[in-house]
């Protein structure tokens, strides 16, 4: 495995340690910074993974990339939306496991094709520096013991470079890479394009958000 791709699981603990500081009932920014990561992944997925995925394939890709958007569906049933930066008030005395679990194989999946789509790895640690935001204050929220929450946030930042080695060492064929990448990218389009349209509340128009779109794709198209 690359060094680089260990990135995805520092920039958990980056996103842990913004919240943990600034402590904000809503983090400053972070509907910018989810704003941004929707237009970059949904660029480098237009721009990059898509035309990968159909030249040459014979495992017909759409089917696969609809399973994906069907299986990040049935995700945000249980994690409720924390994918895509919503928020939730939680009081409890216990993890919510679940939750945590379905987020954990979000990120599982989306660290499987790294290896071979690296310009994908930008869009990825910048998705998750809002995510591990939004996920450390749901956790530290609870009233349970520390080592349990620190526990939480470390599965889910392992996921993504596990996730990689996954693929690398038992999956490593090219019609299952190409069914597993195809997987990913409905993952991935159903989360991007969530953010975009979620992005202003009652899709009213900001121009900073606007902007912060619009660098997105640009960033995005000269990777």
């Amino acid at each position: 495995m690359q060094l680089t791709l260990l990135l995805p699981f520092f920039a958990v603990y980056l996103g842990a340690a913004i919240a943990l500081y600034f402590r904000p009932k809503e983090i400053f920014g972070v509907k910018l910074i989810l704003a941004f990561s929707g237009s970059f992944l949904l660029s480098i997925i237009v721009i990059n993974l898509l035309p990968h995925l159909f030249q040459n394939s014979d495992t017909n890709p759409g089917i696969w990339i609809m399973v994906g958007i069907v299986f990040q569906i049935l995700l945000e049933l249980f994690s409720k939306g924390t994918e895509h930066g919503h928020t939730h008030n939680n009081n409890s005395k216990k993890i919510p496991w679940i939750l945590i679990g379905s987020l954990c194989i979000h990120a599982f999946m989306e660290g499987m094709p790294l290896s071979n789509q690296p310009e994908l790895l930008i869009g990825i640690i910048i998705h998750k520096l809002p995510i591990a935001m939004v996920i450390t204050l749901l956790l530290w929220e609870i009233k349970t013991q520390k080592h349990k929450k620190v526990i939480a946030l470390f599965i889910f930042a392992i996921m993504t470079p596990l996730g990689e080695i996954v693929k690398e060492t038992l999956l490593n064929y090219e019609s299952i890479t190409t069914i597993i990448d195809a997987i990913v990218v409905g993952i991935l389009l159903h989360i991007s394009t969530t953010i975009l349209f979620e992005s202003s509340a009652g899709h009213v128009f900001n121009f900073r958000k606007f902007i912060v779109i619009l660098t997105g794709i640009v960033i995005a198209a000269f990777l």
